[in-house]
């Protein structure tokens, strides 16, 4: 079991481990939960050790996170006269954090809630750090609020029940961290598994590298835009395949082209990690895209700056930078990008 704790500016625990529930405190006033049907008998599990009666179970993924989702889990709430006393919580994946986080900030201007990541990529990313938000047609995570949780508790035995990409996907942002903090024990995910016996501590060290950022930088004005690392390009990917490309192979991707952006200006090669990481992860191929194509996404990318896109470029493992680029360098950047895939196969056609 590990645990840490955020103290800045709202203090949480974050626990990781096999058996967390004897870690939660029961909610102290009425309570409700939100779940991803998937894991349904999990969710069942924690409602009866924390005397949750109130039960709402969705379909996860990025289908959870429209404006339609969003509104009739308030009015769940609502019609069920849950108070501001009350506290959410909420089991299932990334997309289940996100969208019950922003439903605890907004309902009754804000309940408490605890969340209880099922995936990877909720571990290590979607339920730190207090963001929480939902999509619109013209983008992902364009509306949304900070929230930070009252805890977070990582059951591993959760992760045992995902199918091996969704395990993998969600380790592409702990290689990330690994990027970010310059920490090349992150950078090996290749023999990590849900049986693993080093996977309790490697999340924990991925999670870390989130909450050191986090804690300096709540409210994303200025170090924790580092954590946007390979995101640019990666929603954009995103929204141009209306979210059939998951979000881990979107990141991996995104992250291919920043180290190529770094290279471009002067930096270390970071290209073979990346091209390992792309080749353990084996992502959905993608197809053959023009820059052009993908300039109305990024457009509307939330991380803009004034007028212009700021892109997160690694320059060295610990070493990165945030700033706007040339049209020009971007569109070389994007047909060398292009070549790399080819030679992995990861284009289509």
């Amino acid at each position: 079991m590990r645990r840490l704790d955020v103290h800045s500016p709202v203090p949480y625990p974050i626990v990781i481990g096999e058996g967390i529930l004897k870690e939660v405190p029961a909610p102290e006033g009425p309570a409700a939960l939100l779940f991803d049907r998937k894991v349904a008998g999990w969710a069942e599990e924690v409602a009866e050790a924390l005397g949750v009666r109130h039960l709402l179970g969705l379909r996860g993924g990025e289908g959870a996170k429209r404006l339609q989702v969003y509104g009739k889990v308030l009015s769940w709430l609502a019609e069920r006269g849950l108070p501001r006393n009350a506290t959410l919580l909420v089991v299932g994946g990334g997309t289940l954090t996100d969208l019950g986080g922003f439903v605890a900030a907004t309902y009754l201007r804000g309940i408490p809630y605890l969340a209880f990541p099922t995936t990877t990529l909720a571990v290590v990313d979607a339920s730190v750090g207090g963001k929480t938000g939902i999509n619109l047609p013209e983008g992902k995570n364009l509306v949304g609020a900070f929230h930070f949780p009252k805890g977070v508790y990582a059951e591993l035995r959760a992760l045992k029940t995902l199918p091996p990409f969704a395990f993998k996907e969600g380790l592409v942002e702990a290689f990330k961290h690994g990027l970010i903090a310059g920490d090349e024990a992150l950078l090996e995910v290749e023999g990590l598994s849900p049986e693993h016996p080093g996977l309790e501590a490697y999340l924990a060290r991925a999670v870390a590298v989130k909450v050191g950022i986090t804690e300096k930088d709540p409210l994303e004005q200025g170090e924790r835009r580092l954590l946007n690392l390979g995101h640019t390009l990666g929603h954009a990917l995103e929204a141009k395949t209306r979210h059939a490309l998951p979000h881990g192979a979107a990141v991996a991707y995104g992250l291919l082209f920043a180290a190529l952006l770094g290279k471009a200006l002067g930096g270390e090669d970071l290209l073979p990690p990346i091209r390992r990481l792309l080749g353990w992860l084996a992502p959905p191929p993608l197809p053959r895209l023009a820059f052009r194509d993908l300039l109305p996404y990024l457009l509307r990318d939330k991380k803009k700056v004034t007028e212009s896109l700021h892109w997160v470029v690694p320059l060295a493992p610990g070493r990165l930078v945030v700033k706007p680029l040339p049209e020009g360098l971007l569109w070389e950047a994007f047909g060398l990008w292009q070549e790399e895939l080819a030679r992995l196969a990861l284009l289509k056609g």
